[in-house]
């Protein structure tokens, strides 16, 4: 019988369902943890940080969040071998909406960033996320960690001041995938600031400023290396495909494939390549102290609108660039150009 009794126990200990935030800290010794139906009291963040090893996340039902003007996140993971799962019905609504002032980090009310992701040899799969109030995932010092079916809706941005609502924000971190997503926002669909080993594959991105590298200089890392961008779609957004380098910085952007990816009503740029990037606005002469080495562009097709440009290029510095079956059209906007490698052609 008392054997019988600790087994009880045990199972009941492996396995627990949150729905009250109160709830959070014991769960953390469960290996099961499913977050149901839960309301963030305002100013907390959902703090699944320092999980043990092995442990299965499970968001279900909705998760919302109350108001307050704070940085965040609203939900932080953190832990090695940890596996998030969206289960069937899952919605996180942050109901970005009540803090959109077209303005986003840049100024008016403080927004806190949705979600953190501090995660080792793990996996986030199936979550649906709606509003966020600015940036989205946040993965930072992150090694192997596979991200895949994230539906991340931000339509509604658009029309009622959503602003800086990126996707995906990678720095610092190796081994990163992110498949088979769809991101509708008013920001990158991906940023990449720092990073090595970084795949971005079977994504679609709507409303944005496209996919991403850069900014790179003026952090502690600034080097981006073995990027592949692979089978992705872009529509009715600012770019296609960007990297920007910071202007007057140091580092290196090197061994990056984009390949496959069809643009679809691009604003401003089909493909746009930058190394005199500033945050108020790009300036003057691109500098080299970033070079951007060993890129190549593959099958990279679709349209521009009438007021863009299909490709610009104004780098300094850069070698060793490989782009074939570039057919981009309908940008009538002609900008000058600037050191592109030998070979290159559009």
């Amino acid at each position: 019988m008392i054997t019988l009794g600790l087994l009880v126990i045990v199972a009941a200990a492996s396995a627990v369902v949150v729905n009250d935030i109160k709830q959070l800290q014991a769960a953390k010794n469960s290996q099961l943890i499913t977050l149901r139906n839960i309301n963030v009291p305002a100013g907390v963040t959902l703090d699944l940080d320092k999980l043990k090893p092995g442990t299965v996340v499970e968001f279900a039902g909705q998760i919302t969040f109350g108001y307050k003007e704070w940085e965040g996140p609203l939900i932080i993971v953190g832990g090695k071998n940890i596996k998030v799962v969206g289960k069937p019905g899952n919605l996180i609504n942050c109901q970005g909406e009540r803090w959109w002032d077209k303005q986003g980090g840049n100024g008016g009310k403080k927004k806190p960033k949705f979600f953190a992701a501090r995660l080792t040899d793990s996996s986030i799969d199936g979550l649906n996320i709606k509003n966020i109030p600015a940036h989205g995932f946040s993965i930072n010092s992150c090694k192997n960690l596979a991200i895949s079916k994230i539906n991340l809706n931000v339509a509604e941005g658009h029309t009622k001041g959503g602003h800086n609502t990126d996707g995906f924000d990678v720095g610092n971190s190796e081994k990163i995938s992110i498949i088979n997503s769809f991101i509708h926002n008013q920001d990158d669909c991906l940023a990449i600031n720092s990073g090595t080993d970084i795949r971005f594959e079977g994504n679609t991105c709507i409303g944005g400023h496209g996919i991403s590298i850069g900014s790179v200089g003026g952090r502690q890392n600034n080097v981006v290396q073995k990027v592949r961008v692979l089978r992705c779609k872009v529509s009715n957004s600012d770019n296609g495909i960007r990297i920007k380098t910071v202007k007057g910085a140091t580092g290196a952007v090197k061994d990056i494939t984009f390949d496959d990816i069809e643009l679809k009503n691009i604003g401003k740029r089909g493909i746009v390549i930058q190394g005199n990037y500033l945050n108020k606005r790009p300036e003057g002469d691109p500098t080299g102290g970033v070079p951007i080495t060993g890129l190549t562009i593959n099958n990279v097709r679709g349209n521009v609108l009438k007021d863009g440009t299909n490709v610009y290029v104004w780098v300094a510095n850069a070698s060793n660039w490989k782009w074939s079956n570039i057919k981009l059209v309908g940008g009538q906007k002609v900008l000058p150009q600037k050191g592109i490698p030998q070979g290159v052609k559009w």
